[in-house]
């Protein structure tokens, strides 16, 4: 498939690398601001990539978004390169569509907040004390109380990331699943997680919440103080990520399956 260019924004992080490589792109050509750009390119890391992708939720235009890796992993990014042009590499890119997750947040005050996650929401202790939660599954109770320092709900494109790190497992991009895996799990023990698939709704109650106060994070937003969180998929918006040929992100989670 071939992305027809149109107008390009460029998007760089704060880094002295990331605005190095942006002054010498502007080089190449026009940008225009992101309201008006028909493709997103996108200069720093991971961290950078997913604020870019949050914003454009939040102001409600998506556009596909062009990474440029100038961060640490850059699981979600390109590597920088000048073999070939910007406008050339971006119009030959493979599209990958990543469906982000709607986090619907009760806190202890009464609030209810929503909000987006493209890697993972997780739901962790805010104290000492380990959190006990509720576990429902489309509103059936599926464990009566998790004793942990926490839960988390990842995306295919986000199991590779915090997800993976609690031992959770990597889901294949196109296999349209939730990963469900506690963090650092003392009872029921020899519970690991599940895979679930993703047209489910994951809800969780706070038990003891005065006493073992909990916090939920989607992506890199935190609500502090909670009393019920539901996780679902957002089927009303899709986010796209443009990849080099040959160098998708779902080469890229099938590839880290294989790292020994």
């Amino acid at each position: 498939m071939t992305i027809e260019t149109g107008k390009l924004a460029l998007l760089a992080a704060d880094s002295e690398r990331a605005q190095e490589a942006a002054a010498e792109i502007r080089e190449q050509g026009d940008f225009v601001p992101l309201a008006e750009a028909d493709v997103a390119v996108v200069l720093g890391g991971d961290g950078f990539m997913l604020q870019t992708l949050h914003s454009m939720l939040d102001q409600g235009r998506v556009i596909p978004a062009f990474g440029l890796n100038l961060g640490t992993v850059g699981f979600l990014m390109n590597r920088l390169t000048r073999s070939r042009s910007l406008a050339e590499r971006v119009s030959r890119a493979q599209p990958v569509a990543v469906k982000p997750l709607c986090m619907k947040a009760h806190t202890h005050g009464g609030e209810v907040r929503e909000y987006h996650a493209i890697n993972e929401v997780s739901l962790l202790r805010e104290t000492r004390q380990t959190a006990k939660l509720e576990v429902s599954v489309n509103g059936k109770r599926r464990i009566a109380e998790l004793s942990a320092d926490g839960v988390l709900v990842a995306t295919p494109a986000g199991s590779t990331a915090y997800n993976f790190s609690a031992n959770g497992p990597i889901l294949p991009l196109t296999s349209n699943m939730l990963a469900l895996t506690p963090i650092s799990a003392f009872r029921p023990r020899r519970w690991r997680g599940a895979i679930l698939p993703d047209h489910y709704e994951i809800g969780f109650r706070v038990i003891e919440p005065d006493k073992r106060p909990v916090s939920a994070v989607a992506d890199q937003k935190e609500l502090r103080d909670i009393d019920e969180v539901t996780v679902s998929i957002d089927t009303s918006r899709t986010l796209t990520l443009l990849f080099d040929k040959g160098k998708t992100l779902e080469e890229r989670i099938v590839a880290e399956q294989f790292v020994t």
